[in-house]
């Protein structure tokens, strides 16, 4: 049995990656990771795209954990 990857919301801040992933650009160069968890740049601020590093935070963004409401 392959363990599941997971992407976690976290709210007014990034998407946490768990599991067995493998991260690659549009053009399928792989991007490293470095760690088994990661959290993903939701906010398109970060210095570190994809990666987060935190300036969600002082920019004051906001988005909800939770899936939108179908219309």
């Amino acid at each position: 049995m392959s363990e599941v990857v997971t992407v976690t919301p976290c709210e007014d801040g990034p998407l946490l990656l768990r599991g067995p992933f493998e991260l690659l650009t549009q053009d399928g160069e792989r991007i490293e990771a470095g760690r088994a968890t990661v959290a993903l740049c939701r906010c398109g601020l970060s210095a570190a795209k994809p990666f987060c590093d935190g300036s969600h935070k002082p920019a004051g963004f906001r988005a909800t954990s939770e899936p939108d409401s179908p219309a």
